[in-house]
């Protein structure tokens, strides 16, 4: 090997070593550092159910410039119980819907994912509710900020029949929520 061959072969070693190594995983993790509304209607009035509790475990991959480029692992869980509206009756009939009694958490778990320009995220993966898991997509847009923590952004609409709830009613019947609802999140994963 000649000399001129040497240091060709040197240099592209240390170029993909730098290539791999900017292209690195990086494990982010979010513990109560999160926001969770869900919306719902009844035949009343709009009304919102919120907790800031729960984590997420997220390994990520960073382009050159520092922005999202993949995403190979999601996962999140929040207390079912953590859930809080403006009035105790309503979170006691949510909790018996959600059958936090056997099921203390609501869990998302990414199978694969998908990062667009712009940062919007697309994610397949298992969603489980009230003992009942589903294939579940999410869409969501994800933000890397000055300090090098993610803000992640979205919403995703459920139907509660299709978790086998059955949606909370009060007053005797008198007052029935709607059967769907919408989930909106935002959370600030960190390393």
């Amino acid at each position: 090997m000649t000399r001129c061959t040497f240091i060709k072969n040197l240099l592209l070693l240390v170029c993909i070593h730098a290539g791999a190594a900017s292209m690195a995983q990086v494990k982010y993790y979010a513990k109560d550092d999160l926001q969770i509304v869900i919306s719902g209607t009844s035949t009343m009035h709009d009304w919102d159910m919120k907790t800031s509790k729960g984590e997420s475990n997220a390994t990520v991959t960073l382009n050159d410039a520092g922005q999202l480029s993949g995403l190979t692992a999601l996962s999140f869980t929040v207390p079912a119980e953590s859930l809080k509206s403006d009035h105790k009756s309503m979170d006691k009939n949510a909790y018996k819907a959600l059958k936090t009694r056997d099921h203390t958490t609501i869990s998302y778990t990414i199978s694969s994912a998908s990062i667009k320009p712009g940062g919007a995220i697309l994610c397949q993966g298992k969603l489980s509710i009230a003992g009942t898991t589903l294939d579940s997509d999410l869409t969501a847009t994800g933000l890397v900020n000055a300090d090098k923590s993610i803000s992640v952004k979205g919403s995703k609409k459920i139907s509660m029949s299709a978790f086998n709830m059955t949606p909370p009613s009060f007053m005797l019947g008198t007052v029935k929520t709607g059967n769907d609802v919408t989930v909106h999140f935002n959370l600030t994963l960190r390393k």
